[in-house]
């Protein structure tokens, strides 16, 4: 049996929603290196409701503050808007001055691991990221036009680095194979406990909709299969319908069906709750979003003479060592690149740009 907490809540009383996920779901923090992921898509402010909303996240990281963690990291990779310029987004967001000084640039290293070879032999996953001992989770509720609801799933897709996200796009091809890939991204690290933003969330063809809702919830769980479940029914779509969460079931991930799913809260539908093609349409139909996608997978770094020192921690940060010197200038060799951008996010000169 699988356990979803649905708890009111107010973005001024926030705190108190919080607490009850952590006595829900209570985790061992003590001693531990923790990450708080948010969800950074791009450099947005709050009100715009694209973002994890900041007074979440600071309820978020007082109440781990005070379980004494050994460490705290607050960090995530933004979308295909703001390849290397994590911080900037987190100061745009808001989310930097909630992080209270936890903020990482999750972005500057990276791992690589093996992948589903379908699509890539490896991909690079933030080193602090596979370096936590607790992840907590905190999705926004909204919409997706490619996968209907993003949630507890979806949400890992930011650990990836740079711009690794828009080439699996590109090489998934069809909203069903892009379903499926994210499962296998998620798998690469599963967080622990997921606390979702649903004091206001965003229907119509999101996941940058201008359509707003006030809902007034804070969802948690410590299943993503079972959180993004009930997601759906709260949005009125049958999760069984989506593929990404029919996927998840089937690797062991969770369950979706109600009856495996025990409810801290109430469950209310809400009503004519704007939704997208549930076929991927709006994602999949798009010439202009294809385009985009393509052209984010063409980028590679070059850095710049006149700024760069030849400090070569770039060279060293590279996880597919991609990067060579070359006549005291970092040269990157463009079969090598799996476009994580690390090297962008490391340069303290700020010498490297995407072109």
């Amino acid at each position: 049996m699988f356990e979803t907490l649905i708890q009111p809540a107010s973005y001024e009383e926030c705190s108190q929603a919080i607490g009850r996920a952590f006595e829900v779901f209570p985790l061992d923090v003590r001693g531990k290196k923790v990450l708080i992921k948010p969800n950074v898509l791009r450099g947005s402010k709050p009100e715009e409701g694209i973002t994890t909303h900041p007074a979440v996240m600071k309820a978020v990281v007082d109440r781990v503050e005070q379980m004494r963690p050994a460490s705290i990291v607050v960090g995530d990779n933004p979308g295909i808007f703001n390849y290397g310029a994590n911080e900037t987004c987190f100061k745009n967001t808001g989310l930097m001055d909630a992080a209270k000084g936890y903020y990482q640039n999750i972005g500057n290293e990276s791992v690589t691991l093996p992948f589903n070879p379908e699509y890539l032999e490896t991909v690079a996953v933030s080193k602090a990221v596979l370096e936590a001992d607790v992840i907590i989770s905190l999705p926004k509720f909204k919409t997706h036009g490619l996968t209907v609801v993003t949630g507890g799933l979806k949400n890992n897709y930011g650990t990836l680095p740079g711009a690794q996200k828009a080439m699996l796009h590109r090489l998934a091809g069809t909203p069903t194979r892009f379903h499926e890939l994210i499962v296998d991204v998620f798998r690469l690290r599963p967080p622990d406990l997921f606390i979702v933003d649903g004091v206001v969330g965003m229907e119509g063809n999101g996941p940058a909709s201008p359509d707003l809702r006030e809902i007034g919830l804070i969802l948690a769980s410590d299943n993503a299969v079972a959180l993004d479940a009930t997601i759906s029914r709260l949005m009125g779509v049958e999760p069984g319908r989506l593929r990404f969460i029919q996927r998840a079931k089937e690797e062991g991930l969770g369950d979706f069906d109600e009856a495996s799913i025990h409810l801290v809260g109430e469950l209310q539908p809400i009503p004519g709750f704007k939704l997208p093609p549930l076929g991927g349409e709006a994602v999949s139909g798009s010439e202009e979003i294809k385009e985009l996608m393509e052209s984010r997978t063409l980028l590679r770094p070059k850095a710049n003479a006149e700024l760069c020192t030849a400090c070569e921690n770039c060279v060293e940060q590279c996880p597919v060592s991609a990067l060579s010197m070359v006549e005291a200038l970092p040269v990157v060799d463009p079969d090598k690149c799996i476009t994580c951008f690390c090297c962008q996010e490391i340069c303290p000169e700020k010498a490297i740009t995407l072109q």
